[in-house]
């Protein structure tokens, strides 16, 4: 079978060719938007997979995307130096041949900056694909085939932008087994996923378990390259197809991708020193898995009356997204991590969505999708 070739920007996406190659199908002239209740209720009866479909992509307005700028102005460094902790786990795992594959999209800006520290720090040139993942259905499997083809497996690091409860890196798991879908080819795969932030500990590969604020999870595709979530939709996407994702082209004047990157980049210098010094012990810790994330999400779910744990979206980034794009029922916020909470409670006050202090979390914050949407409550 004849693999599809790759998406490189500026013709899909605002990132410059070097930083990544999409592999993904470009679907931006297809309409593939419902509005958000509408979406919502489709997915939780059963009616839609959220894949299928895109939400429409809320732009915040001018008071949050102020904080945005500060808060990536005060995070910087800190962003930096977990950047560059979880660049050197990823080199002394796969070596300089490394290939970082980032689960499209919001790893794509953290596969990025790994890239450019490996750069900045070793002068390595680290090939970066990004691919899609879709929660219940696996990796691109048309995507491994293409990786398969052109890198060694074994020198391929899955990289995303945090931890929630680990549904991701279980899927990861499952995907890559023998007994997948693609199975010889994905059995050729580890599924080691190197995340910047793993406050769900869920893997060993991280450059902090703090659950704080990554910038990037503040905004939609205005802050990952003008590209949308993947889609994976049996009407726009054959069996020789990448999954596929739309290009926002028109958001171009609000794009603030290069700019997120280059202001964490500015800071590598700075914490160059810091990052030699500091991994070597990093290195030599107990790193191991707990998924205690998992078992908190457990207890929020029986506290709350939800069943159906995809509804609760433990950490600053998932609790984000949900208040960016799905239909928002409450957020549960720890007192002692409000500095890392002020635009979960801009947005949270646009949206009317109450914030309740829970100090018995392990995470910053906790996002509740509204449970009721699939029994009818929008037709």
């Amino acid at each position: 079978m004849n693999l599809p070739t790759p998406l490189y920007g500026p013709h899909f996406g605002s990132y410059p060719a070097e930083d990544v190659a999409w592999l993904l199908k470009d679907l931006s002239h297809a309409r593939l938007e419902a509005p958000t209740e509408e979406r919502e209720a489709a997915i939780q009866a059963g009616r839609a997979h959220y894949a299928e479909s895109l939400p429409v992509e809320y732009q915040p307005g001018p008071e949050y995307r102020r904080l945005f700028q500060r808060t990536l102005e005060e995070s910087a460094e800190r962003l930096a130096y977990a950047a560059g902790l979880v660049g050197e786990t990823i080199l002394a795992e796969r070596g300089p041949d490394a290939v970082l594959v980032s689960l499209a999209r919001a790893g794509t800006p953290v596969g990025i900056l790994v890239r450019r520290w490996a750069r900045f720090a070793h002068g390595l040139d680290l090939p970066h694909y990004a691919v899609s993942i879709v929660r219940g259905r696996g990796v691109d499997t048309v995507a491994l085939r293409y990786l398969a083809e052109h890198h060694d497996p074994s020198a391929v690091m899955f990289v995303d932008g945090w931890t929630g409860k680990g549904a991701i890196s279980r899927q990861l798991i499952a995907a890559l087994s023998e007994d997948a879908p693609c199975g010889n080819v994905a059995a050729r795969f580890s599924p080691d996923l190197a995340v910047l932030a793993d406050p769900g500990r869920c893997t060993p590969l991280y450059g902090t378990r703090d659950d704080f604020l990554i910038p990037s999870a503040c905004l939609n595709s205005t802050v990952s390259g003008l590209v949308s979530r993947t889609v994976l939709n049996d009407e726009l996407i054959g069996p020789g197809d990448f999954h596929g994702a739309k290009f926002y082209a028109d958001l171009a004047a609000d794009d603030v991708s290069a700019h997120f990157l280059d202001t964490v980049c500015a800071r590598f210098a700075d914490v160059a020193e810091r990052v030699a010094k500091d991994f070597p012990d990093l290195r030599a810790s107990d790193r191991a898995p707990d998924w205690s994330g998992w078992e908190a999400v457990r207890r929020v779910g029986a506290a709350h009356g939800v069943d159906d744990l995809n509804l609760i979206k433990p950490g600053v980034g998932e609790t984000t997204r949900v208040l960016l794009r799905r239909v928002p029922w409450k957020v549960l916020a720890r007192p002692d991590a409000e500095a890392d909470l002020t635009h979960i409670r801009v947005l949270a006050e646009e949206r009317g969505v109450p914030l309740l202090e829970t100090e018995d979390i392990p995470y910053a914050c906790v996002g509740l999708i509204h449970p009721e949407f699939g029994k009818g409550a929008v037709q």
